[in-house]
């Protein structure tokens, strides 16, 4: 038998997979979103992450919402997202609900892999078990598992699914063998094969990780340079001027990748009795953030004189990165809150940001254009290339005289931002 692979979610990772593999072979992508498949049918990924050229060539790509369309498929590729709760705690709902989903269509022979990123341990001790008991099949007698963490970074053209080194591994050697062999046909980067499931899942949480530590760092040099009156981007060039300093910048850390993934490391640590001290510490900081942002900006509106019931700031950028439509787990939404906290008036402007969504999720509606001559304060809180071409003159204008400019990701220079990071 031809190997027939269903996706299941069919979101930033989802798609790009599926239309890469879809042009190589059957492949059905299963969502659970009506509305996502119907748009998909129309060529059009709201994440653009997958170009309409993309999909026009997934020739062999079937997208849908109903999971009986899944049932002829041998490899099955979870991706759906593993978010936290409003306690950081893990959210395995969506991967459980996803697990159950394939558990109910598998049959002998065939292949799970996972790509969500989880503890080291969830994917044989917490959907494994779901596997068994909604096929009534054995684990690696009747069928088996693999893991291989995304690497997908929203927004970035230069580092897509192919172009980045896939991680893969397998619960039993022939299985290990069989998933690094089927993203090799996809991933020109190539592959790295880890010795273990449990293995693969660790390296992707600390990867993320990682990296939630380094900005935290930064992020307090940033808060220790301020109370000095440096600037810290001048001192983070002169840093970077040795060959090993690591170019990290500061700045709001959100997003489902970066923001989440140590949660999901810290839970599985705490549940062996070890309390991680370095990584809540990381956590802690970047996620306090937003209200020192806000903080900051109260000060200067304060010392200018400007800082009245009446005062109006404009944040430009509500997505969690740059060039990129992802709201989830933005963390400007604590600039925001915390702005609104000190009783000013907050308009957010974002052209990449889905007006609808953001009322959903945060209950406000975001400014289509912003208008000159408005504003007390405002926020250059994303990297949108649209911002980027503005001038430092034009960000102005959308202020009143003396308003303060305050730039979180050196869009501007020193001379033309107030405030910096």
């Amino acid at each position: 038998m031809a190997d027939k692979i269903g996706i299941i979610g069919l979101g930033y990772v989802g798609l790009p997979l599926a239309a890469a593999f879809g042009r190589l072979g059957p492949v059905v992508g299963f969502d659970i979103n009506p509305g996502r498949i119907a748009a998909l049918k129309q060529g059009e990924d709201e994440t653009r992450e997958t170009t309409p050229e993309e999909l026009a060539a997934a020739h062999h790509l079937q997208v849908t919402d109903a999971a009986a369309d899944l049932a002829q498929c041998n490899i099955y590729i979870v991706t759906v997202p593993t978010p936290v709760d409003e306690s950081h705690r893990p959210d395995l709902g969506p991967l459980k609900r996803a697990s159950e989903t394939v558990g109910a269509l598998l049959k002998p022979g065939d292949l799970v892999i996972y790509e969500s990123t989880v503890y080291p341990g969830a994917t044989e001790e917490d959907c494994v078990p779901i596997l068994e008991a909604q096929s009534g099949l054995v684990f690696n007698r009747d069928f088996t598992v693999g893991y291989s963490p995304e690497r997908i970074n929203p927004g970035d053209k230069q580092r897509r699914l192919a172009d980045v080194v896939k991680v893969t591994s397998g619960s039993t050697p022939q299985t290990a063998d069989r998933v690094d062999a089927l993203y090799r046909q996809v991933v020109t980067a190539g592959t790295h094969r880890a010795p273990s499931i449990r293995v693969a899942e660790a390296a992707k949480v600390i990867e993320n990780s990682q990296r939630d530590i380094n900005i935290a760092l930064i992020n307090e040099l940033a808060m220790i340079f301020n109370r000095m009156g440096i600037d810290t981007e001048a001192v983070l060039k002169a840093a970077g001027s040795k060959w090993n300093f690591l170019p990290f910048r500061p700045g709001l850390v959100g997003g489902h990748c970066i923001g989440v993934d140590p949660y999901y490391l810290t839970h599985k640590a705490e549940s062996l009795g070890y309390h991680p001290d370095i990584l809540l510490a990381g956590r802690r900081l970047n996620d306090g953030m937003g209200t020192y942002v806000a903080q900051q900006m109260v000060k200067a509106m304060m010392q200018q004189g400007c800082a009245t019931p009446e005062a109006r700031v404009l944040i430009m950028g509500l997505t969690f990165k740059e060039n990129c439509p992802d709201l989830r787990n933005t963390r400007v939404i604590d600039v925001v809150r915390g702005l609104e906290g000190f009783g000013l008036q907050v308009d957010v402007h974002d052209p990449l940001a889905d007006p609808a969504e953001v009322a959903r999720e945060y209950g406000f509606d975001t400014v289509a254009q912003p208008k000159a001559g408005t504003y007390d304060g405002v926020i250059l809180a994303v990297a949108h290339d649209v911002f980027k071409d503005l001038s430092a003159a034009q960000i102005r204008s959308f202020g009143r005289d003396g308003a303060i400019l305050y730039d979180l990701k050196y869009i501007l220079t020193e001379d033309e931002a107030d405030l910096r990071l």
